[in-house]
């Protein structure tokens, strides 16, 4: 097998594709050929040594992935060779093989592309589990998402219009709305050449919205927090601008609002059964053409590094997604 191979987490530079020894599955894992994998924010984290988790030196990075089982270990049921499956493992996607423990299987039904179940399980669980669990989001509220283009962004205005609310998105430029309101956006917000609390004022006619999604944090993340509707609930989801905000308390007793994290990663940890249920629901309203994942660019897996560089230009619309011949 080949893979991407972290030696020094200095930074993508470092990364080199080369020849490993094919892994054999141990009880409880499948081996996988892997297809297509999707670059997330954590993926240029963690070679840069800047995630909160630190794997153990070398590792092959790429958190999810999709493919075919080629072997099963003991006590694998359910699971055999010729399966199609996708993996959210936190390593290991960005080669031509891994292992993957059989719990974080999940079967794909016939006629899910390689490509879009790659980039499926990371966006859409989290945003799932964000506004319908975090948030309660019911029908009829107005949701705020910053960050709408990106992988996460995308997947929160498809769940949120599947749940029947609002959407207002917000990003940083026309070009990234525009898709945006392709995707089933009702209005938006370009937040690099207006006022961010002006626009959704105007939105909300003064109301503000009920749930605010954001995973960019920085700047934007105060201006946000006091322009929230009463009985807002305010969705922390992550940091993409890489500050991490200080906001006043005292918005959150003024509106009766709520500061809400989101870990979606923890929460399938501490909740399995909760979370399988979703991703079978999520499933199902993939099946139903409520949801699909925004492809920004398809680039073979070799131009990882490539691939690594558009994402740094925060240009990236949806998701990027490397893949094998």
């Amino acid at each position: 097998m080949k893979a991407w191979l972290c030696e020094n987490p200095i930074g993508v530079e470092a990364l080199q594709w080369k020849e490993l020894p094919s892994p054999q599955p141990g009880p409880g894992q499948l081996k996988v050929a892997i297809k297509a994998a999707s670059l997330n924010f954590p993926d240029l984290l963690i070679v840069q040594n800047k995630y909160q988790m630190k794997p153990s030196l070398p590792f092959v990075p790429g958190t999810e992935f999709a493919g075919v089982v080629e072997a099963v270990g003991d006590g694998v049921t359910g699971f055999k060779p010729g399966d199609a499956v996708a993996a959210f493992t936190g390593t290991g996607g960005f080669g031509t093989e891994a292992l993957v423990p059989a719990a974080l299987a999940l079967p794909l039904p016939p006629g899910f592309p390689f490509q879009d179940a790659a980039a499926f399980i990371c966006t859409y669980a989290t945003s799932h589990h964000a506004l319908m669990d975090r948030a309660a989001l019911q029908p009829g509220e107005t949701v705020l998402i910053l960050g709408a283009a990106g992988g996460v962004g995308t997947a929160a205005i498809q769940i949120a219009k599947a749940a029947g609310a609002r959407v207002i998105a917000a990003a940083s430029s026309d070009e990234k709305l525009a898709r945006c309101r392709e995707i089933g956006a009702d209005a938006t917000i370009n937040y690099a050449t207006g006022s961010l609390r002006d626009e959704i004022k105007a939105l909300t006619e003064g109301k503000g919205p009920d749930v605010i999604y954001d995973p960019v944090g920085g700047d934007l993340a105060e201006a946000a927090f006091r322009s929230i509707g009463w009985r807002g609930r305010y969705l922390v989801v992550g940091f993409a601008q890489g500050a991490i905000p200080a906001l006043p308390l005292n918005l959150a007793l003024l509106k009766g609002a709520s500061l809400v994290g989101v870990f979606w990663g923890e929460f399938a940890k501490r909740e399995p059964k909760r979370n399988a249920a979703m991703m079978m629901e999520l499933a199902q309203w993939y099946a139903a053409g409520k949801i699909r994942p925004v492809i920004d660019q398809v680039l073979p897996m070799t131009q990882l590094p490539q691939a690594f560089a558009r994402m740094s230009t925060r240009q990236v619309v949806g998701k990027l997604v490397v893949v094998n011949d």
